[in-house]
């Protein structure tokens, strides 16, 4: 066995295929893949490789470079026209199903009106802390790491904040330390402002979910939503019909209180897909509330519709 043979073998158990290595008299020069790692997990690997090269008889010197190929992310607008249709319900349990699915997701909640992402996903408190003037993203106990609006104020404190400020948090949340994700679910606020505009132009979301209730007024306003996004280009990924139908705990009977099919209708009309109807109901409430979004199955079809659209490969 050469010693660069010897070598190989001491970084193997260490590194796996992310070390690769060459040996030059007495000095090892080692190129090491980080790809996907945060800066704690980088340094613990050179650390771990560095004593593994060490080991090795004859080798005085270990040279060590870090590389990483930039990872190119899916990004998923979730977006209403108007407020009230649950679109930060839709947003949270549509990142948990991803999630579930296979894919890395992170969850950036940009909704400035109401940023609720930290109750849902059960981290209400939590700050995220800075490295480097990177954000990096609180974990979460349903494995999707989350950055929150809610989390860069005071809790309860309104966020009277002008459309510069507005774009720069969104940068700084997008711009944050995602490591691995390869896909970020992007909770909007509703309507066509600031954090749209900024959302389409600088950062360019692969697709949109737009999320209605039945009712005719909402309908209004989602055709609102998605045409801002048809007009720069962005895939609608497709319409949710939200709070649709309501099932009676005592003799199950099925009302339509916000009427019924009119997303489907509308997704038809405009020629877009319709991803699915989610129910009124109580469990998801209470879920929700409680900080388990995504605990239900009434979201299960819907995400795996969208984790379907997502290129292979993207």
């Amino acid at each position: 066995m050469t010693q660069e043979d010897t070598l190989d073998a001491a970084l193997r158990p260490v590194a796996g295929e992310r070390a690769t290595a060459r040996i030059d008299g007495d000095r090892a020069s080692i190129i090491l893949d980080v790809t996907g790692l945060d800066q704690p997990s980088r340094d613990e690997l050179e650390r771990r490789v560095r004593v593994a090269a060490e080991s090795v008889a004859g080798i005085a010197t270990v040279r060590i470079a870090q590389t990483s190929q930039r990872i190119v992310r899916t990004l998923i607008a979730v977006a209403s026209g108007k407020g009230g249709v649950g679109k930060s319900t839709v947003s949270a349990s549509l990142a948990i199903g991803l999630h579930r699915l296979g894919r890395k997701v992170g969850l950036v909640d940009a909704d400035i009106y109401g940023p609720s992402q930290p109750k849902l996903m059960g981290v209400e408190g939590s700050k995220p802390t800075a490295r480097d003037k990177v954000l990096q993203p609180v974990p979460t106990p349903h494995g999707v790491p989350m950055l929150s609006m809610g989390q860069l104020v005071a809790p309860d404190q309104a966020i009277a904040w002008r459309g510069p400020m507005i774009a720069g948090a969104l940068g700084q949340m997008l711009d944050g330390n995602w490591a691995a994700q390869d896909t970020l679910v992007i909770d909007l606020p509703p309507g066509t402002g600031d954090v749209q505009l900024t959302m389409v132009q600088k950062y360019r979301p692969s697709g949109a979910v737009i999320v209605s209730t039945p009712q005719d007024l909402a309908l209004i306003d989602a055709r609102r939503a998605i045409d801002l996004f048809v007009k720069a280009g962005v895939p609608i990924i497709g319409l949710i019909e939200n709070m649709a139908g309501y099932a009676c705990p005592s003799c199950g009977e099925i009302s339509d209180p916000f009427g019924r099919g009119g997303a489907e209708a509308a997704a038809a009309e405009l020629g877009i897909p319709f991803l699915g109807r989610i129910p009124l109901d109580i469990a998801i409430r209470t879920a929700s509330d409680a900080g388990n979004a995504g605990e239900t199955n009434a979201f299960a079809e819907v995400s795996q519709r969208v984790f379907d659209w997502i290129p292979k490969g993207g």
